[in-house]
């Protein structure tokens, strides 16, 4: 199995990434797996304290599932991913069955940040983009997707976001293979990574 890690700050545009370079490829054999749903469970906070978490925090995130995850299914088992709501703050009693494929895609803003999940990935992406790029995409996405208001959206970004990125994702470039500049359609990038993937499936 063939696992791709796609890291990058929020809005920075590893979705479009993601689905830039599954265009081609055989639906069948490529998963995907956001670390979004691997915020960890906060049944024990009330709904206001939750919505106090920083979740652009590395402790916001349950590394030691997400990890034990990828290793179920690179031993060829099936694994049941969480469900997390933006709109709790919390998981849901949902589980998504996800199957072992030739090729699996981690997304997410922090995956790079955590050394043992970081050892699982055979190519490591960092999609790259402007701070004000994100910042727009943030807002735009929070406010229609996670029912937010612009000024919560904006304070979280300079309270929260903002140094989060600084601190704990801007340095993870650091250990990527290929770094995607989104501020184009950066096809070089993409098909570098999907000749690759073409390789291991075929």
């Amino acid at each position: 199995m063939l696992i791709i890690g796609i890291a990058g700050g929020t809005g920075s545009g590893k979705t479009t990434v993601v689905h830039q370079i599954m265009n081609e490829l055989p639906q069948t054999e490529v998963g995907i797996i956001s670390q979004d749903h691997y915020y960890k469970q906060t049944d024990h906070l009330s709904f206001d304290e939750r919505a106090l978490i920083n979740f652009d925090h590395p402790r916001a995130i349950d590394f030691e599932l997400l990890v034990h995850h990828l290793k179920e299914l690179k031993a060829g088992n099936t694994i049941d991913q969480p469900v997390y709501s933006f709109v709790t703050h919390n998981r849901t009693d949902d589980t998504v069955s996800t199957h072992p494929r030739k090729v699996m895609i981690v997304e997410g803003i922090l995956i790079l940040a955590n050394p043992e999940l970081r050892d699982l990935f055979d190519i490591k992406v960092f999609v790259h983009a402007d701070s004000d790029e994100r910042l727009i995409r943030r807002l735009k996405r929070d406010i229609a997707e996670r029912g937010r208001d612009m000024d919560e959206v904006l304070n979280r970004y300079q309270n929260t976001l903002k140094p989060m990125h600084q601190q704990f994702i801007e340095p993870t470039k650091a250990f990527a293979d290929i770094i995607i500049p989104n501020d184009k359609y950066n096809t070089v990038a993409i098909d570098v990574v999907r000749a690759v993937i073409n390789q291991r499936i075929s």
